[in-house]
């Protein structure tokens, strides 16, 4: 074999081996298909839930809030309505006899309260303060011989104190839980559908009772995402935040919403 067919033989060999072969012939990977964004759109994230919690606790803020301009407007009518009635008695001198009174039934009033704020309440202290300040003016005018400035200013101080003691829920409200909030003043709720009143703040708790939509309620204070309320029907306990809303202008059943609660 000449030199130049030995060559020629061994390119047509090389060209064999060079050349593309289909069944050896592998597809590249394809990249898995990644389905962790897909579940993250179906189920709500925790930043969309903790917002969701947020805008309940912040809409209770706000109906406390409401409740408190109603409930200064109610006692600057009153005091507007009491010094009206003042006036129109002024030629009508009160005896003795019935400032005294008013004055000892102020005094247990006080002392009633006293007892009922025990330092753990700011808005039941500053009632406190108010009803004191008023019974001590009573006793400044009843000294005067002012007997009707000492009715008067002794009405004003038992009204004080029974307002603070509506504002802590009554004699029968329980004490607060560790990290329970009061509100300043009872706040006007009402039902978010068909819901579950538990006996303590936690789902794990016995249900007391089960409230229809719409059904009025009072809010004393919340802890967490609980809130304590009760019905008109005398039952007291804890609804999970989202079950509850802003009473409406005239509340009474209908709506519609899942039941139970968290």
């Amino acid at each position: 074999m000449t030199r130049r067919a030995r060559a020629m033989a061994v390119a047509t060999v090389v060209l064999a081996a060079c050349a593309p072969t289909s069944a050896s012939v592998t597809p590249p990977p394809q990249p898995a298909k990644d389905t962790s964004t897909a579940r993250h759109v179906a189920t709500p994230s925790a930043h969309d839930s903790a917002l969701e919690q947020r805008a309940a606790r912040l809409e209770l803020r706000l109906a406390e809030r409401d409740a408190q301009v109603e409930d200064l407007q109610a006692r600057l009518d009153e005091a507007r309505q009491e010094v009206v009635r003042t006036l129109a008695k002024l030629q009508t001198v009160a005896s003795r006899a019935e400032a005294a009174s008013a004055m000892a039934e102020s005094e247990i009033a006080v002392q009633t309260l006293r007892v009922a704020v025990g330092g753990t309440s700011s808005s039941g202290a500053t009632d406190l303060g108010q009803a004191g300040g008023l019974l001590q003016q009573a006793s400044a005018e009843f000294g005067k011989q002012n007997y009707g400035g000492a009715l008067y200013l002794a009405n004003q101080s038992k009204r004080a104190a029974a307002l603070g003691r509506s504002r802590l829920g009554g004699s029968d409200r329980p004490s607060l839980r560790p990290g329970e909030v009061a509100f300043a003043v009872a706040v006007p709720l009402q039902a978010v559908g068909r819901s579950n009143l538990r006996e303590g703040p936690g789902g794990a708790f016995r249900v007391l009772v089960t409230v229809d939509p719409g059904t009025p309620l009072t809010g004393y204070s919340y802890l967490d995402q609980w809130v304590r309320v009760a019905d008109e029907n005398g039952h007291t306990g804890w609804m999970f935040m989202t079950r509850v809303g802003r009473r409406a202008a005239s509340s009474g059943g209908g709506g519609s919403g899942g039941g139970g609660d968290r």
